[in-house]
């Protein structure tokens, strides 16, 4: 006679106190609800190029966005058309690692160049915008 129930044991929810060497620390309850205020931090929001808060020259943070926005399109592309790595390296005529590559989000190992042809061939329009920087 088969179970139709799992085998596997069923996790246990965390404790609300930890206890490392010999110290003890209250968790809050709610997972991902910290009161930043409470605990006196202070919260910094970063600029609209991650890769400039991050560090990066301005020109170099510009082309990584262009790029990093890029390959999100086609990784979205790709996954929602449910192809495999094979299935859509034939279609864009590259190899699968190519493609293991950008949905791995390797943003060094493609050029914008490439990655807007990659974009024509699916049909995928590009538009770039241009502007004064916001101070």
């Amino acid at each position: 006679m088969y179970s139709t129930r799992s085998k596997r044991k069923r996790k246990k929810r965390p404790s609300t106190t930890s206890r490392l060497a010999g110290s003890v620390i209250e968790r809050p309850n709610t997972v991902g609800r910290r009161s930043h205020e409470a605990k006196g931090m202070r919260l910094t929001y970063g600029s609209d190029n991650v890769f400039e808060d991050l560090g990066f020259e301005a020109e170099e943070a510009a082309n990584l966005r262009i790029r990093a926005d890029l390959l999100l399109d086609l990784r979205e592309y790709i996954r929602a058309r449910g192809w495999t790595q094979a299935e859509a390296a034939a279609f864009f005529g590259e190899t699968q690692p190519r493609i293991s590559n950008l949905l791995k989000g390797e943003i060094s190992r493609f050029s914008i160049d490439k990655l807007i042809n990659m974009l024509a061939r699916a049909g995928i329009r590009v538009r770039l915008e241009t502007g004064p920087r916001a101070a």
